[in-house]
């Protein structure tokens, strides 16, 4: 089957997640990604492993099926001379070093270009390339802490807390891919390749456009999520069950009558501070100690089964475990099952894009380290003499 990228090489320097989750998104769109890595270590992402006894790396194998491996020191001349010659037969470069790292090795975008301008070159950063804070190191977390969003977790009287997932890289990771893909439909029309910049600060801030705009304009600081989210004036709120929570997310008055009924509560359905979206402060909290003092009299699954019966909007809060579990995660393609090689019958993450003409084809293996080098260094025309004299000069 045709696929929307086939014929698109990628060259996939970065580490960790933002970069080589990007990578790997284009790679299930068909385009085929090579993962330039540092010989010896590798991508860092190899070494977070499940335990000591076990050492798969869920992060690596999530970032990283389907590509081919080939290990190059860029900081040696052979190194450089590698990447060169590959990069004059790819369309994209992607990176998340630290910016003026690839200046440092004689690898800038600039020169690059010269060799191919057709090339797509897409950095990533902690901070953005401009500015005071531009060539600190960061992280997801750093990116977390300094857009602003790990102040809004929790509530008033708690402390506030990371997001429990790599938010601010995939986020990055969204963006890189959004600019790849803007970036080859420009060079489709104009032969022209371009730099795409993208950071995990600069993702943090998209994400809470609409909080940001709203502080902006306001002056005033919304604060924290406290079970909700402080822009919505409706019952958008997570509250306890007896042995769980389950997710609300506002009762529109065309459902209200339904809700009152699956709380036992009919008395309520005529009470005109509740049937409507959007509540003053005052009737926002009554409502909120209604639902509190009602929810936890009954299970998650009773409350699911009352609410569904009536067509609410409501989630019950699930962990991973539920997910991977999940038949319409599957069913859409979101987790696969697959047969890997090495580690037997396993449930992977899929794509969460579904394309009728061009639908993406999920990989099952993550590639060993440098397990591509001699297939790929042959294909960019190397014969077996240069790469002997690469790896006597320390190139791999």
């Amino acid at each position: 089957m045709a696929s929307a990228l086939g014929g698109i090489k990628v060259l996939d320097l970065s580490i960790l997640v933002q970069g080589p989750q990007a990578a790997l998104m284009l790679h299930d769109l068909g385009a085929d990604v090579i993962k330039v890595e540092l010989p010896v270590a590798g991508d860092l992402a190899r070494h977070i492993v499940i335990s000591a006894d076990d050492r798969r790396s869920g992060v690596w194998e999530a970032c990283n099926r389907g590509k081919r491996s080939i290990t190059l020191d860029l900081r040696q001349p052979g190194g450089k001379t590698a990447l060169r010659r590959l990069v004059e037969q790819s369309d994209v470069l992607i990176h998340n070093f630290v910016p003026g790292t690839m200046e440092l090795w004689d690898l800038s975008y600039e020169s690059l270009r010269d060799i191919n301008p057709r090339l797509v070159f897409a950095s990533g950063s902690s901070f953005g390339p401009l500015g005071p804070d531009a060539h600190r190191e960061g992280a997801d977390t750093i990116g977390q802490a300094w857009g602003g969003l790990i102040s809004t977790t929790g509530t008033n009287d708690g402390e506030p807390t990371p997001v429990g997932a790599l938010i601010a890289d995939h986020s990055g990771c969204q963006n890189m891919v959004t600019g790849i893909l803007a970036a080859l439909f420009h060079r489709e029309r104009t032969g022209e390749g371009q730099r795409v910049d993208v950071s995990l600060f600069g993702a943090m801030i998209w994400a809470q456009a609409s909080e940001l705009s709203h502080q902006s304009m306001s002056g005033q600081l919304l604060g924290r999520a406290n079970r909700g989210h402080p822009l919505i004036r409706a019952l958008l709120r997570m509250v306890p069950t007896s042995d769980g929570w389950i997710q609300l997310v506002g009762v529109p008055p065309h459902l209200w009558p339904g809700f009152c009924r699956a709380m036992d509560r009919p008395d309520l359905i005529e009470d005109p501070r509740f049937a409507t979206l959007f509540m003053t402060p005052e009737d926002l909290q009554a409502l909120k100690d209604v639902v509190d003092t009602i929810f936890p009299t009954r299970t998650t699954d009773e409350w699911c089964e009352r609410l569904r019966a009536e067509n609410q909007r409501f989630a019950p809060v699930r962990n991973h475990l539920d997910v991977l579990a999940d038949p319409g995660a599957v069913e859409n393609g979101y987790l696969v099952d697959v047969e890997h090689p090495d580690y037997g019958s396993i449930r992977v993450v899929g794509s969460p894009i579904r394309l009728s003409a061009t639908p993406t084809v999920p990989a099952v293996v993550a590639p060993g380290l440098g397990h591509h080098t001699e297939e790929i260094l042959l294909e960019a025309g190397f014969t077996w003499d240069d790469i002997a004299e690469l790896q006597g000069q320390g190139a791999y």
